[in-house]
């Protein structure tokens, strides 16, 4: 406990340091150091739909590039896996049931500190483009132009400051155009932090025109999982309405019409299947297309260097994994979220990071490379020093996760994770548990929960769970 009260003091100290050798500069020297910050955040991209993560489904050459010029983080983890929930821990740096945002149905209350209002006092010019998804207008920001909650694929109304607007085009392309024109006519003595917001690839899953008949004759295929049985684990896998078939069909594709008669019930889940996964990855390729176009901006303007770019998604995905599509669960695929990042004045090419980062270290990472003191509140941590290549021996071992949503026959659990073991425990239904070894089950298919010789284990991460619920203020 001294040892990291010391840490985090000298931790203190040095950001102490840093913003007063910031602040002894000229006014403009000062803004000429620090960096820009583009914030790329798409809905529902699971990493293993991108080139840099292994992806065997598709290819994603532009945010392949921000890998290769910057670092993968191979364990980024989202706290709460769903949408409004995981942004406003990225605006907030803090728990759900701290920024009061549980689940999708809550309000956002835009009256209480995020990480644009801080850098904007700092300074910034900050804009939001795109999904907000938060039921609440955007505060903390110049400039905001968001979709109406989840928004329309094709010819989407947005809304400008306040003002509803009706555009023609396809969503991916026009948000893009509308971040550009942004980062063209801002201000251009003062660094600026754009969350730049895709709607895709969210459900219904609507690819533009360009990309229409993108694997029109090629087969995807079924990840390794695809037709797990649940054996040995808790009834909530069974029993919840997100299974890749014709509830999915019922629920999504009713646009294409009746399912074909005449299918077995596996060949119903394949055929669905198919659809469901070439419709997801050509609304990825527009995203990529436009991320491309984003980068080439920053290169003709000059803004590459001096740009932190930041690709990830509001949290992962299941596409066929289990049998599985959408989030919510804290099995590993709507776990783990995409987060690559490129700085070329402190980030080393093409590296790889495996410690444990979560979206709620978002803000005060962003806020420690902008010069601005993190506020004790934020209950996440900045991992600059680990993006850099450096260490952090106090750095977290453990990740707690809860979810709180009843929908789709899914309910709240949480558990905590390790980078060789995962616990689970459900609050409803059966109120299982259930518990996965990494290093030997990284599919996570064998529950080892209940057997003896885990039994200590379960216990030890019983305890750190406990430990971590007190750290952050969770009371039940």
């Amino acid at each position: 406990m001294i040892r990291r009260k010391f840490l985090k003091t000298s931790a203190i100290t040095a950001a102490g340091l840093l913003a007063g050798r910031l602040f002894a500069l000229g006014d403009a020297e000062r803004k000429r150091r620090r960096p820009n910050i583009l914030f790329i955040m798409s809905d529902d991209h699971a990493s293993h739909a991108i080139g840099a993560y292994g992806s065997k489904v598709n290819r994603t050459p532009n945010i392949d590039r921000i890998a290769r010029e910057g670092v993968r983080f191979d364990n980024c983890c989202c706290t709460n896996s769903i949408c409004a929930p995981s942004r406003a821990v990225i605006l907030t740096g803090k728990y759900s049931h701290l920024n009061g945002v549980i689940d999708n149905g809550k309000r956002f209350d835009g009256s209480q500190q995020t990480l644009p209002k801080l850098l904007q006092q700092a300074g910034y010019q900050t804009a939001i483009v795109g999904k907000w998804h938060l039921k609440t207008a955007p505060t903390g920001f110049h400039y905001s132009n968001v979709l109406p909650g989840q928004g329309a694929y094709h010819n989407p109304v947005l809304i400008e400051n306040g003002v509803q607007k009706k555009h023609a085009g396809y969503v991916t392309d026009l948000i893009t155009d509308i971040a550009i024109r942004w980062l063209k006519d801002r201000p251009g003595d003062t660094p600026f932090f754009m969350m730049l917001h895709h709607k895709a690839p969210h459900a219904n899953w609507e690819p533009d025109e360009k990309h229409a008949t993108m694997y029109k004759d090629v087969d995807i295929p079924e990840p390794l999982t695809f037709n797990d049985i649940y054996e040995s684990r808790t009834d909530q896998i069974r029993n919840h309405r997100l299974h890749v078939g014709p509830k999915q069909w019922e629920l999504h594709f009713k646009r294409f019409g009746a399912l074909p008669d005449g299918m077995t019930e596996q060949e119903t889940k394949e055929w669905v299947y198919q659809v469901y996964m070439k419709n997801y990855l050509r609304c990825i390729a527009s995203v990529d297309d436009n991320v491309g176009r984003v980068l080439d901006y920053l290169d003709e303007a000059g803004l590459r260097d001096n740009t932190i770019v930041i690709y990830t998604s509001d949290q992962g995905f299941f596409l066929g994994d289990h049998g599985l599509y959408d989030k919510r669960f804290m099995y590993e695929h709507a776990l783990r979220m995409p987060l690559l990042m490129r700085y070329p004045e402190e980030i080393k090419p093409g590296t790889a990071r495996d410690e444990i980062v979560l979206n709620l270290d978002f803000a005060p990472t962003l806020l420690d490379y902008a010069g601005v003191f993190v506020p004790a509140d934020i209950q996440g941590r900045s991992f600059r020093a680990i993006a850099n290549g450096g260490t952090l021996d106090d750095w977290r071992k453990t990740m707690y996760y809860r979810f709180y949503e009843v929908a789709f026959g899914i309910g709240p659990h949480e558990g905590v994770r390790t980078r060789s073991y995962k616990l689970i425990h459900f609050l409803y239904g059966d109120e299982g548990w259930e518990l996965y070894d990494f290093q030997k089950d990284p599919d996570e298919m064998k529950n080892l929960y209940g057997q003896p010789k885990y039994r200590e284990l379960v216990e030890t991460l019983k305890s750190e769970m406990d430990v971590l619920k007190r750290q952050y203020g969770v009371s039940s």
